[in-house]
């Protein structure tokens, strides 16, 4: 359902014009032995290597592969029940009779990089530490009918469950990744985001971390004692470079192998070259240009500007979404319709959302008591109408939309203030809500609740991710009403419902549904990908041993521990 839209036509077409080999092959019988080395030119580095509060994309590709879930969502993505989990650190599981908590049976041949066993007391450890306050885990409200994990013995863990909900063993199973007590448990909570433990983790994934350089290089390798086979790839490693122009020019020129961001312009300069093809991946991520309701150096404070509604529709109104699309992505951009990725299973495309009438945004700034002067900008009591954005420089499509919104914003005599700055610098102003307008893209859990980290007033900074301080109770009690509902079709209605508050309260601009178009070196063979993320499989990529080069061929130590 999620991965048709993202495939097809017009990107099929362009595809088809530009892939090189073709499509992506999965062909088993082309695979060789193990080992190949993975280069991902990526344009961020990681915020922390910690699960519970990795925030951006490389940190999520990193600690997903580094640690492991008691059990794995399946492809489909269903989050009713436990229907599609596989094992992973739990070889199977059992429900009380009344579903107000899971015995987890450990798997006794997992065992953390360091060679200690993973045991029961690691669970309920993991547990306390994502819902410790001190910790100020983002992840925390979306355990929050997880009350605690007690331990039966040592591969016998408990987690038990405020309320009997149908998404209780998609709360547990998928937000959860477990991690060693014997480790982590030395460190305050309130410390860990600081400590040499944030950037050096310990893991039981098929991956097991060797270095960070900040700024430079992330290296993993394939874990070759690992419970459940080691990965078939020998490492990946991200090299960081926050120049798109410099990320495409590697993997073009064979230094690195995979680029997940290209532009409608790279993926047409592919064209020729037989080394690299097209990657694109279905994805649950969404853009938008968000709007600050506090003030952003006075956070006790409402925004000067952006706290009106009227100015916040205004603003919305003064934007024309389908033409900036057209602009930014070319004949292939997916329109956004709400706080969601049009893929998930509770989207709605026929939410109210403001119109694009600038003639309509001039009546509703004169109504707020914005009137325009002889330069056409607009002022009240003295006080120009202006705002800051803020824009990470590592997205071209993100600069590119700063540019036309600032232009279409001053024709309504709106003032803005562009702030781009490399990632680091801007992902810091965003979850310290140093700004009145951000570029956003946010990556959503696959159910209605995963709203609530981005959007539910206890998700506010700085303890969660809602970084617009948004907060409107009836979005959460709709947003909730969908969470404990049993029936998806009436879970639905509850978060259609819940977006259309949003909507109306218009603390963002809906800009565009992501769609992920990398570069990939034609030598690899992928396996499925997805929508969470297209590394999920990543440990089962393979490189046929005739199309392998020498970074290929470097291999592995003995087997660790």
């Amino acid at each position: 359902m999620r991965f048709s839209r993202l495939v097809a036509c017009p990107l099929a077409i362009l595809l088809a014009a530009s892939c090189g080999r073709g499509e992506l092959p999965a062909s088993p019988a082309a695979a060789g032995p193990d080992g190949g080395t993975l280069v991902i030119a990526s344009p961020g580095d990681a915020d922390n290597l910690l699960p519970p509060l990795a925030v951006t994309i490389v940190s999520r590709e990193v600690t997903d592969l580094v640690f492991d879930h008691l059990a794995e969502i399946g492809d489909d993505m269903n989050t009713f029940g436990d229907a599609g989990f596989t094992p992973r650190l739990a070889r199977s599981w059992t429900w009380a009779p009344d579903s107000l908590s899971i015995v987890f049976h450990l798997d006794p041949r997992a065992r953390w990089h360091d060679g200690q066993p993973v045991r029961a007391n690691d669970v309920r450890f993991s547990v306390a530490l994502y819902k410790n306050p001190k910790l100020a885990s983002p992840i925390a409200a979306a355990l929050a009918n997880v009350d605690s994990a007690t331990v039966l013995d040592s591969l016998d863990a408990v987690v038990w469950f405020h309320a009997r909900e149908p998404e209780s063993f998609f709360d547990i199973a998928y937000q959860l990744w477990v991690m060693p007590e014997h480790v982590y448990g030395a460190v305050p909570p309130e410390k860990l985001a600081t400590s040499e433990l944030a950037r050096h983790p310990v893991g039981s994934g098929r991956f097991r971390f060797v270095s960070w350089q900040p700024g430079s290089r992330i290296e993993i390798e394939a874990d070759t004692a690992n419970y459940r086979g080691r990965a078939k790839l020998d490492r990946v490693i991200w090299a960081i470079s926050p120049d798109n122009d410099a990320s495409f020019a590697q993997v073009i020129g064979g230094q690195a192998d995979l680029f997940e961001s290209a532009t409608p312009g790279q993926l047409k300069a592919i064209s020729g070259h037989s080394n690299v093809r097209a990657f694109p991946w279905p994805t649950l991520q969404y853009g938008f240009l968000g709007l600050n309701f506090r003030d952003p150096k006075h956070h006790a404070q409402p925004n000067p500007v952006l706290h009106d509604v009227r100015v916040r529709r205004a603003l919305s109104m003064a934007l024309d979404r389908h033409a900036m699309l057209q602009n930014v992505f070319g004949g292939f951009g997916a329109i956004g319709y709400g706080p969601f990725p049009a893929g998930l299973a509770t989207a709605d495309t026929t939410l109210r959302i403001p119109h694009h009438d600038p003639g309509f945004a001039a009546a509703l700034l004169d109504s707020a008591g914005w009137t325009a002067g002889p330069d056409g900008m607009r002022r009240r009591d003295g006080v120009p109408l202006a705002i800051r954005l803020i824009v990470p420089t590592s997205s071209a499509f993100r600069m590119r939309y700063a540019v036309l919104i600032q232009e279409a914003l001053r024709k309504v005599g709106i003032r803005v203030d562009l702030d781009a700055e490399p990632f680091p610098a801007f992902f810091a102003k965003q979850t310290a809500g140093d700004f009145d307008a951000a570029l956003i893209t946010y990556s959503t859990d696959p159910n209605a609740g995963g709203a609530a980290q981005s959007w539910a007033a206890s998700s506010m900074i700085p303890a969660g991710g809602n970084y617009l301080s948004y907060a409107d109770p009836r979005f959460d009690a709709l947003l909730d009403s969908a969470t404990a509902s049993f029936d998806p079709a009436a879970a639905k209605r509850y978060a259609v419902r819940a977006y259309q508050v949003i909507a109306d309260d218009v603390p963002a601009v809906w800009l565009y549904d992501l769609t992920s178009l990398g570069i990939l070196n034609a030598r690899f063979h992928v396996t499925a990908l997805r929508t969470d993320g297209w590394w999920a499989h990543l440990a089962d990529w393979t490189i046929p041993t005739a199309d392998r080069i020498d970074r290929d061929r470097i291999g592995l130590g003995a087997a660790k521990p």
